[in-house]
């Protein structure tokens, strides 16, 4: 029996944090199916992504305001701030989507964006495994990792679509810059960003010496 207890209450902020997550993350997946949705989801999201923010900062304070917490503060931080950078890609990629007006993208964007909803799905399933202390907990972070895999090559098909139409073509090489914002637009980031947080969640796990 421990005489100071460690504090429960991060467990609960990390089921809230992942919730919004993947509420961000079927939001997206909603925009890139209804492409006509862009403009007005725009703000739609940038509430979940403000209410992310908010998540974020309070697991932060609590941290600073908490003598024995469940996990080494540096595994909270870096899952804590690992989780918002997923928040923060997607929602660039709507603000991207509105700003360039594209309001037609590709399907391999919807596809990518279904690739994300799964992984936040498991990061929740997995931050639910937290207070339990389970093994399975790097199971999930396994499953993040293989979807981010499948995710890669839907992008690199994807891009590699771009050339073949010639005046694709002809737009990337006249303006590159933009072409390249552009594409980043189909979210093939996100995926990517999707794995910082389960191997934050892998450390966590290693650390605490989970049976």
């Amino acid at each position: 029996m421990r005489l100071i207890p460690r504090e429960p209450k991060f467990f609960e902020m990390f089921a809230e944090v992942s919730s919004n997550l993947n509420e961000g993350a079927r939001l997206l997946q909603y925009l890139l199916r209804n492409h006509s949705e862009i403009p007005g989801g725009v703000q739609r999201f940038r509430e979940i992504e403000h209410r992310g923010d908010d998540m974020t900062h309070a697991i932060l304070t609590k941290l600073n305001q908490t003598f024995i917490t469940p996990f080494d503060r540096e595994d909270i931080h870096r899952l804590a701030s690992a989780m918002d950078d997923v928040l923060d890609f997607m929602n660039a990629a709507v603000v991207r989507l509105d700003m360039y007006k594209i309001f037609n993208p590709p399907p391999a964007a919807a596809e990518l964006a279904g690739f994300i909803v799964e992984q936040s799905e498991e990061l929740a399933k997995a931050v639910a495994l937290l207070e339990k202390s389970n093994q399975h907990v790097l199971e999930h972070c396994v499953e993040v990792n293989r979807l981010e895999n499948e995710a890669d090559r839907i992008s690199r098909i994807a891009i590699a679509k771009l050339f073949e139409d010639e005046g694709t073509l002809r737009g990337f090489r006249d303006c590159h810059g933009q072409s390249r914002r552009r594409r980043q637009c189909v979210g093939n980031r996100c995926p990517e960003e999707c794995l910082n947080a389960p191997f934050s969640l892998h450390i966590l796990t290693v650390r605490n010496n989970c049976p």
